[in-house]
């Protein structure tokens, strides 16, 4: 017998896993104090962008595996978010923009000469869970988007403060995140707490998103570990 779970204290847990967000990192803890040399954040931004290129790669990993029509219909629209459209850029355009506004070419970004294998691994392993786990864990994953909207505000604040000598037009990515973020969180969140009804499958998602915190953090400890300074 189906052992059905309160959906508040469910949601409560995976609210809570918060307190294991990559905002609480110290290489994280040091860029939003101002601490970090041009090198470090040229080294974080040029590692983020093997992780904001795979986004789309990971949410059409989810729709593959969705058979509900009604998710996917929504879902898709965090693929066109990042890849763009005609007359919109997208996220990565604007992660590229970020790049060259902190002083890095978009050939160097591209061709991943700065990109450390502990970043690479990571987020590989994100792309391979989104592939082969049940789609709904893979949604649950995403829901560190519950928790983005004040680390981006917060960004974006020590970026403009802290920062100067990087190009404020290149800060277009962050702005669009505070907006997209609770939008797309909000869905989420919907849809996992209709689709998890047991214990087990309530189990599963908070793992799930559990496991997206550890893949975010070990690409943080892989970037504090390859720029000391």
């Amino acid at each position: 017998m189906t052992t059905l779970a309160d959906t508040d204290s469910f949601v409560s847990a995976l609210r809570a896993q918060a307190q294991r967000y990559h905002d609480r990192h110290p290489f994280h803890l040091r860029m939003n104090a101002g601490r970090l040399s041009r090198r470090q954040v040229r080294g974080w931004v040029a590692n983020r962008f093997y992780y904001q290129e795979n986004i789309p790669r990971k949410d059409a990993a989810i729709l593959a595996n969705c058979p509900n029509r009604e998710v996917r219909r929504r879902w898709i629209r965090r693929i066109v978010d990042h890849d763009g459209t005609a007359g919109d850029e997208g996220g990565i355009e604007a992660w590229l923009r970020l790049a060259e506004a902190v002083g890095l070419t978009r050939e160097e970004v591209l061709d991943q000469r700065h990109l450390v294998p502990g970043v690479r691994f990571a987020v590989d392993a994100y792309i391979v869970f989104a592939r082969t786990r049940p789609w709904v864990e893979a949604v649950a994953s995403s829901l560190t988007e519950l928790f983005a909207p004040d680390l981006m505000a917060e960004r974006l604040a020590a970026f403009e403060r802290y920062y100067p000598w990087i190009d404020p037009g290149g800060l277009t990515y962050f702005r669009s995140r505070l907006a997209q973020a609770p939008r797309d969180s909000e869905h989420a969140l919907r849809v996992v707490t209709e689709h998890c009804r047991s214990r087990d499958e309530q189990a599963r998602a908070v793992a799930a998103l559990s496991f997206k915190c550890d893949v975010l953090w070990s690409i943080l400890d892989a970037i504090d570990h390859a720029y000391p300074d």
